[in-house]
């Protein structure tokens, strides 16, 4: 495992983050337990961001807005055979219509489609905090 930064990857690191690949975000539950599900993750560390569209009722939403508004330590992974990536931070939920379209765009760049328009969408940005992986 080698530790980077996550506002300063390496080219081969952010390039196994710009290729199609489904991930995992871990999220803790009320009672601490994790709950890991799929989703899509984007990667922008520009910004020091990840970012992962969702429905304002889901699971992982809810979990993120129960840690207050400081944000909900949380862990995005992927993997391919050998190679695995991981981006750590603190997550927030934004409902804001901006930031909401800029990562349904940055999701369709990523994964080569367009989700289909949802009223009740909203992006969970994690503001990173570590970055670790073999790729």
């Amino acid at each position: 495992m080698v530790r980077r930064d996550p506002r300063a990857p390496e080219a081969g690191y952010l390039a196994f983050w710009r290729e199609y690949h489904l991930c995992t975000l871990t999220t803790r539950r009320p009672d601490g337990s994790p709950h890991v599900v799929p989703v899509g993750v984007t990667y922008d560390p520009e910004a020091g961001l990840a970012r992962v569209i969702t429905n304002t009722a889901s699971a992982k939403a809810a979990h993120v807005r129960a840690a207050g508004p400081e944000g909900a330590q949380v862990a995005v992974c992927q993997v391919e055979r050998g190679r695995w990536a991981t981006l750590e931070g603190l997550a927030t939920v934004s409902e804001d219509p901006e930031r909401v379209a800029d990562a349904v765009a940055r999701y369709a760049e990523r994964y080569g489609r367009t989700p289909a328009p949802n009223p009740h969408r909203v992006v969970i940005e994690i503001a990173l905090t570590r970055a670790m992986g073999s790729a």
